[in-house]
């Protein structure tokens, strides 16, 4: 008789999700590498390329909801199977580019909209219908699957961009993203009942997950906006991800190569520092999951948000060719908290909003990525008028003092 623990089916679920997390992230590290080779070839402007990061930034938010009620509809693995597909398409056929509106269509919709419907909604989706202990721990690997996306192909892809040209490096994200298609859809499952089984962590009292029906279309997601809206809840978490997805996406993950090229250090220095933010980002929000199960979600927000805005308002005193002991502070100290938000932010949509919490999340997940568009388009237009970032820094230092301050206006849940 084996007495052997058999691995829950859950956790192969949850390593499918990691890996198809971390192909969709791959060209999401791109723009901030491709930006001054666009710029020498082209000769696009900062703004005029930063406008296609911002397309694809409100793409990839207000696609979400929308893909978290057909995940509903259709299932996760036929959503993820055909979002991996739409990414690699419009990842590889950037190298047939000659004019801005093919920049647009490609890099801002078709990319935009495959890792959208990837999105931290997917994230949710997992979470929700797989576990139901380890929730917060989950959902904090699961968010770190994109940090570990930006780790393998930042470094790679600025080699590629300096060594071999930016269409090279297009075609290697386009190539990795189709790869992981076959494993999609070989091992990704909707529910525990597909496959004989329940949640982890399920008791006989629990609840089993809401499963795909017919009737769970693109209106499901305007229904539960509707009565979120209502919500004082609601509209403090939106604003806050708002400004969370400004002073990440689209400052940081946008801006930060080409802010460190004007001030003398190599794409490549650079891209390997944004890369480290990786590396400490996949611990931020491991260890951010594991509080979320221990400590008040809102004041884990306000702590973070805190944090995040003193590290951005020291950060133009910081830049030099080289990287200094203080930079690599900053890349320590920042990276702890990039994403840190998100299972904090996930929890207290699930506990304000019950089994809609996938979906509300899908539209707070929205408005980070407006604000991160917002921020990427800002920060280019400062940086074409004004010749440096610094403004673009003190603005989003300031905006997340306000964030840790909506953070703590969020009502408890009623049950607390």
């Amino acid at each position: 008789m084996d007495l052997r623990p058999r691995l829950h089916r859950a956790w192969i679920v949850a390593a499918v999700a990691f890996v198809a997390l971390v192909g969709a992230a791959g060209f999401r590290a791109a723009p901030s590498v491709l930006i001054d080779p666009l710029h020498r070839e082209f000769g696009w402007s900062t703004a005029t390329i930063s406008g296609a990061v911002s397309i694809n930034l409100i793409l990839f938010g207000l696609i979400s909801p929308f893909a978290a009620a057909l995940m509903e509809r259709l299932g996760m693995r036929k959503v993820v199977a055909a979002a991996l597909l739409l990414v690699s398409a419009g990842s590889g056929l950037t190298v047939f580019m000659t004019e801005t509106w093919q920049l647009l269509l490609l890099w801002g919709v078709c990319v935009g909209t495959g890792t959208g419907a990837m999105a931290l909604a997917f994230v949710a989706t997992v979470t929700s219908r797989w576990f139901v202990a380890k929730q917060g721990l989950v959902s904090g690997v699961l968010t770190a699957g994109g940090a570990a996306g930006q780790l393998i192909f930042l470094p790679l892809v600025a080699h590629l961009a300096e060594d071999s040209g930016w269409r090279t490096a297009s075609l290697t994200v386009s190539i990795a993203a189709l790869a992981v298609v076959p494993l999609v859809l070989l091992a990704l499952r909707d529910n525990p009942a597909d496959v004989g089984t329940t949640a982890y962590g399920a008791g006989p009292l629990d609840p089993p997950p809401v499963s795909a029906t017919a009737d769970r279309t693109a209106m499901r997601a305007i229904t539960v906006l509707r009565a979120a809206a209502r919500t004082r809840t609601f509209w403090l978490l939106a604003g806050g991800f708002a400004i969370c997805g400004a002073s990440t996406n689209g400052l940081i993950g946008t801006h930060f190569v080409p802010a460190a090229h004007d001030h003398g250090m190599p794409p490549t220095t650079a891209a390997g520092l944004l890369a480290l933010v990786g590396i400490f980002d996949v611990a931020g929000t491991i260890l951010s999951g594991w509080l979320t199960d221990k400590v008040n979600p809102r004041v884990l927000l306000a702590v973070y948000y805190s944090l995040r805005g003193a590290s951005l308002l020291v950060l133009p005193h910081l830049f030099a060719a080289t990287t200094e002991p203080p930079m690599w502070a900053f890349i320590v100290f920042y990276g702890l908290d990039w994403v840190a938000t998100v299972p904090p932010t996930v929890a207290l949509c699930r506990r304000a909003f019950g089994a809609d919490g996938p979906i509300v999340f899908g539209w707070v997940f929205a408005s980070h990525q407006v604000g991160a568009a917002v921020a990427a388009l800002g920060a280019g237009l400062t940086r074409d008028h004004h010749g440096s970032y610094d403004l673009a820094w003190y603005v989003a230092g300031g905006l997340c003092a306000i964030a840790a301050v909506m953070s703590m206006l969020v009502p408890p849940p009623r049950n607390s």
